[in-house]
């Protein structure tokens, strides 16, 4: 029981010692392994600002003749996390044609797809951070752990999948997003169905960030997808012989990827 505390407490240590080092090499981003990740890095950042720094609105003209013979607009503006039932509409005046229009708002509510898709992106975000950290200042760590590739190769696996799962979550609801702000408004509206009163669509923001956000996150996955052929090339599972030799041996395992 002693000599395997004594034992943990030399791993500890060494562990410690190796963090402590801190040598910057940027040999790494010069191979495929760290090169990616800087792709995957930049690709993270343009996922959640196109979609979480979205702001629109829509309009339509109204007008009740012989009252108000005049097109006015009615506007509801709507923006990330898209929780369209709570973007009311907005008139000026406010009663024109004598209905109060910040009564009633859009149809539906998308914030999960859009939430999800938002946090995940800024989670692995900060993920690729701490890998190139230790890509260019721990590789000797790196490269002499059995359990960081595979610690690696394991959280890439699953990034790539949530990538999938998110991007096409949030594309159906941007999907419903465009139906919900479109010409659908008129239908939806109960005001425009009343005798004497006249809807027509008017226009709606344009979401061309919007379709960018779903482009950067199957972009998102075919870099993370790739790399995961790489980050393997690290991990024991590609070579098991070499590697365990080379630790028998008290030698340094080649790298494969790095």
């Amino acid at each position: 029981m002693a000599s395997n505390i004594y034992l943990v407490g030399q791993r500890i240590s060494r562990l410690g010692q190796r963090m402590s080092s801190f040598q910057l090499n940027l040999n790494p981003l010069k191979e495929p392994l760290g090169f990616i990740k800087v792709l995957e890095w930049v690709a993270s950042i343009f996922a959640f600002a196109t979609c979480g720094g979205f702001k629109g609105k829509t309009e339509i003209l109204v007008s009740c003749p012989p009252k108000a013979p005049d097109n006015k607009t009615i506007t509801a503006t709507f923006g990330y996390p898209f929780r369209l039932n709570e973007a009311s509409f907005q008139a000026f005046p406010v009663n024109t044609c004598d209905i109060v229009w910040n009564k009633f708002v859009l149809v539906g509510d998308y914030a999960s797809s859009a939430q999800f898709y938002v946090t995940f992106a800024v989670f692995v975000f900060l993920y690729c951070i701490a890998a190139l950290l230790l890509y260019v200042g721990y590789t000797n760590l790196y490269r002499d752990s059995r359990k960081l590739p595979m610690i690696d190769f394991v959280v890439t696996l699953v990034v790539t999948f949530l990538w999938l799962v998110s991007t096409s979550a949030w594309a159906k609801a941007l999907t419903d997003i465009k139906i919900a702000t479109g010409h659908s408004i008129v239908q939806e509206l109960t005001p425009c169905h009343s005798q004497g009163l006249m809807c027509y669509f008017g226009s709606v923001t344009s979401m061309g960030s919007l379709n960018v956000s779903v482009i950067f996150g199957f972009l998102n996955m075919i870099l993370w997808g790739g790399n995961a052929w790489f980050v393997y090339k690290e991990t024991n599972l590609h070579s098991p012989s070499n590697t365990s030799a080379s630790h028998t041996q008290g030698g340094i395992p080649p790298p494969t990827g790095i």
